[in-house]
């Protein structure tokens, strides 16, 4: 039996982040609770104020900055506490006492924004001529105020809040669901010895060149979901339903329109994304082609896309390596911008190994003290490579909170994946340069490669999957677990080609991507990958001057609406330009890797 998955009070405390830079214990989490309580009062204080005076307005914004901060603080406690071990119901329970507080004062402040909307254009200007310090809340107003059409009534508004954890219970179920109680069976590999499955243990598995061991944790995998398939399409439906009424409760023409309006996007651009990947599938099914033949396989099944097509090159990258060789692979960003990482590293912003209980995946969370980055660290390339992703994401956090006021600290979805994306880029094209071996060369290839279809081909079919199914649910069409597999089955066939066995198992996929109660989240996946390919290369081109630009993007929060903030780091979201251009990039490495392996 190969080694287990330790108990959290056997991680070593180097290991562990210092969710004591939040609070020192719990009972001062708990104090800080029942201040937060008394804000629900504090905010009906001002019902029937905000349009009487410039005074009361500024006031008010000051009001909901303290709440801001002081939740910050009380989510990030009691979230990071439960995703140690999520097995742990009194984590389960701070998190929950979280969101019924959060529930309790959205219903409070429930007439701010309609009151807000009933100040004329005229008096607006008048209160910021009156009181100056209202100018910083200035793109604030406008923000509350260009969503006029989809602001509700006072008492309508009242209702959405009591919805509100209601409507979160999708989520919270799915979580439960699958990091807390779905367990695999072990992998056999050929000799017959087991190895466990875990959701971080499985891709390390499905690489392993023990073709037996790959379809073993394949099939075990995708068995266990199968077992659970009408239950989970239950979760999934109950999840785009709650967005569906959304949006209708808010007058939008699809919920497309409201999760992307949320951040200022047009729904262009999420169609225009998929309209590009499918103009270049091509170069997905040449790709394939290539794996199929490096690995000599007559058959391809999905077992088989993750494993290297290049032997002999060792995958083993112990987490000392990894944060050497990604701060070098840094150093073109300045001195600033390492010192940052080198902080994160050295005092407790890294949550490294994985544990039993522990939340599978990897992410960054930008609390105001400072990020938390959890890991599931296993000794391999991909994992080196999710330590720049999220420590891309923690250091946009670190500059993004330094930089602007309270109100606008927080950058939107949109931009997130660029800067996470952009360390992983200069990390490979470091990686790349520095490798004389033919053969690893070849191994770093294939692993770009293998970006490009994990992150914009496969995550754009994400997408369209979630396009699907909220327009067959928003058509009146019920999603059963049939009809799910069906439309994930379809998919995979169009993006892999006739070179792939779309195995029966894989139609289970959907179930196990967490990212589907997300609110059309994956699809900046690959928009930030692309934007990321075009700034690491003006980076690296061009230097300080791009290092200045992009600094300032990451500094910029959410201080203008995303895309012209990604136009001032030197791309072009509105466009296909930066998608066309990865792709171009992609049909390169396709050729170099042909090259390679002649």
């Amino acid at each position: 039996m190969s080694d287990r998955i330790p108990a959290r009070a056997d991680v070593s405390a180097e290991n562990k982040w210092s969710i004591e830079d939040i609070y020192a214990s719990d009972e001062l989490w708990e104090k800080d609770l029942a201040k937060a309580g008394e804000y629900a009062e504090k905010i009906e204080s001002y019902r029937g104020k905000l349009r009487g005076s410039a005074e009361a307005l500024l006031e008010y914004f000051k009001l909901d900055d303290e709440l801001t901060l002081l939740f910050d603080s009380l989510i990030n406690y009691a979230q990071r506490k439960s995703d140690e071990d999520t097995r742990v119901a009194k984590y389960q329970d701070m998190c929950g006492r979280m969101e019924m507080l959060f529930v309790k004062i959205s219903r409070a402040s429930a007439f701010a924004v309609p009151e807000i909307l009933e100040i004329s254009d005229e008096r607006i200007e008048q209160f910021l001529k009156e009181e100056p310090a209202l100018e910083l809340y200035r793109k604030a107003l406008y923000r509350i105020r260009r969503r006029r059409a989809h602001i509700l009534s006072e008492n309508e508004e009242r209702l959405m809040a009591l919805a509100g954890e209601m409507m979160g219970s999708p989520e919270t179920i799915y979580s439960m669901f699958n990091d807390a109680d779905l367990k695999f069976p072990d992998a056999v590999d050929k000799d017959g010895n087991l190895h466990q499955v875990t959701h971080e243990s499985y891709i390390p598995l499905v690489q392993n060149p023990d073709r037996t061991l790959r379809k073993s944790a394949f099939d075990g995998l995708y068995h266990t979901y199968e077992n659970f398939k009408n239950s989970s399409a239950e979760m999934l439906s109950a999840q785009v339903k709650t967005l569906v009424f959304r949006a209708r409760a808010r007058k939008y023409q699809s919920t497309l329109e409201m999760a992307l309006d949320q951040n200022e996007v047009d729904t262009k651009v999420y169609r225009s994304l998929i309209d590009a990947v499918h103009d270049n599938m091509g170069l997905m099914h040449r790709y394939v082609k290539l794996r199929k033949k490096a690995l000599g396989l007559s058959e391809l099944h999905a077992y088989d896309l993750y494993t290297p097509i290049v032997e002999g090159v060792e995958d083993n990258v112990p987490f000392e390596q990894a944060k050497r060789e990604v701060l070098e692979a840094l150093a073109p960003m300045g001195e600033d911008y390492l010192k940052i990482f080198r902080e994160g590293l050295q005092n407790g912003w890294i949550d490294v190994l994985e544990n039993e209980g522990k939340r599978s995946g990897a992410y960054s969370a930008g609390a105001k003290v400072h990020p938390f980055v959890l890991l599931n660290y296993k000794n391999t390339l991909n994992w080196e490579f999710t330590l720049a992703h999220e420590m891309g994401h923690a250091i946009h956090s670190y500059l993004s909170n330094k930089n602007q006021p309270t109100v606008y600290s927080d950058y939107v979805i949109f931009v997130a994946e660029v800067a996470s994306t952009c360390n992983e880029s200069l990390l490979m094209q470091y990686l790349l340069n520095n490798t004389t071996d033919k053969k690893r060369k070849a191994f770093l290839v294939n692993y770009f490669l293998e970006q490009f279809r994990t992150t914009l081909y496969r995550q754009t079919m994400f997408a369209e999957f979630e396009l699907m199914i909220n327009e067959k649910v928003e058509r009146g069409e019920p999603l059963t677990a049939e009809s799910l597999c069906a439309m994930y089955h379809q998919l995979n066939a169009g993006y892999y080609g006739e070179d792939l066995i779309v195995d029966k198992e894989l139609d289970m996929e959907w179930a196990r991507i967490p990212h589907f109660y997300y609110d059309y989240y994956v699809y900046q996946y690959a928009t930030g990958f692309s934007a990321a390919i075009a700034l690491s290369g003006r980076i690296l081109d061009e230097g300080d001057r791009a290092v200045k630009d992009y600094i300032g993007f990451l500094s910029a929060g959410c201080s203008s609406d995303p895309i012209t903030i990604l136009r001032g780091a030197g791309v072009d979201m509105a466009s296909k330009k930066p998608i066309e251009d990865a792709l171009k990039l992609f049909s390169n490495l396709l050729d170099e890797m042909e090259e390679l392996l002649n």
